[in-house]
């Protein structure tokens, strides 16, 4: 059971957080998409927990009338692009992303039109406007699998992530022009300390986000989406994991597999800079007062939405 130590206004509030979302969840006809990089609180209560790309299956294919998204702003929106009917609710409006923060709409509307001629693929990571500016979106999970359908000559902006692009720059061969954004969270690992962690565990694997720097992806034994990664230490034979990226996953990992050992790779300052702040915003008490209140509600302008949609319709397509 979670108790409330405050409320934002007068209203009456619940001693049983979870009993009293899953009555609301009954009442809205609503469904609970959380990302993997929740508290676990939240990740408990959820009707389906995912990376980028499972999220937005789930968001294109949920018969709810109201979708409550667990996770930051660019998912939502996501969401509510591929649902216009549906009202798509967010716990904390100020549940941002440090990497579609990296890449205004203005200025990438300029290196757009530097480099004619060029498809322009972007991460799922960024806002609707960058969407509604690309021609194929991707998440980590699928990002080299796209780009390998693309014909060889074609010229490619790949965005915002660069460190996602060199990434898939090497797992393809292909030349690509980046957009310089990176995540805060990802960023962050220390070469040094990792080495220093793995040789105090020399048995441990070392797994790793495509996300993250170059120095770091070379001493992973697997690179992978989040998923990939929460696959990966079930059919491992390791019994211990150094794991490179946002921390909450440890919480799905621990579940799945209870008796391995997950460490999380660590920063280069003392701080828990491996949890992403905007993510952290998000909490069960924020989750329950959304449902109750129908906000904060997520929408995006129509010409946006549908010029977004087209990108991430063809994503989709090109990953069944």
């Amino acid at each position: 059971m979670f108790t409330l130590s405050s409320t934002p206004n007068s209203d009456t509030q619940p001693l049983d957080l979870v009993a009293a979302i899953q009555d609301l969840k009954q009442e809205l006809n609503a469904v609970i998409l959380a990302h993997y990089y929740q508290e676990p609180e939240i990740q408990d209560i959820a009707d389906f927990i995912g990376d980028s790309l499972g999220l937005s299956r789930q968001a294109a294919s949920t018969n709810a009338d109201v979708i409550v998204f667990a996770g930051v702003h660019f998912m939502a929106e996501t969401a509510k692009i591929l649902n216009p009917a549906k009202q798509v609710l967010i716990p904390d409006l100020d549940a941002g992303c440090s990497l579609a923060d990296s890449c205004p709409p203005d200025a990438f509307a300029a290196f757009k039109a530097s480099h004619p001629g060029h498809l322009v693929i972007s991460y799922i990571n960024c806002t609707a406007d960058i969407k509604a500016m690309s021609d194929i979106i991707c998440t980590s999970s699928n990002a080299v699998e796209l780009v390998r359908q693309i014909p060889a000559d074609q010229p490619i902006i790949f965005a915002p992530d660069q460190n996602l692009g060199r990434y898939v720059m090497a797992q393809t061969g292909r030349d690509m022009v980046l957009w310089q954004g990176s995540c805060i969270v990802h960023e962050t690992f220390s070469e040094r300390k990792l080495l220093e962690l793995k040789a105090a565990h020399p048995a441990a694997e070392i797994i790793a986000h495509p996300e993250c720097e170059a120095p770091i992806l070379r001493h992973a034994d697997f690179i992978g989406s989040t998923t990939a990664l929460l696959n990966y230490t079930q059919r491992s034979n390791a019994d211990t994991f150094i794991v490179a990226t946002e921390s909450g996953i440890l919480h799905q990992m621990q579940k799945q597999n209870p008796n391995k050992h997950y460490i999380p790779a660590p920063p280069t300052a003392n701080c828990a800079c491996n949890e992403c702040p905007y993510m952290r915003l998000n909490t069960l008490e924020k989750v329950y007062w959304a449902m109750k209140r129908r906000s904060p509600e997520v929408t995006v302008p129509e010409l946006t939405r549908l010029a977004a949609l087209k990108p991430i319709q063809r994503m989709l397509d090109m990953s069944r």
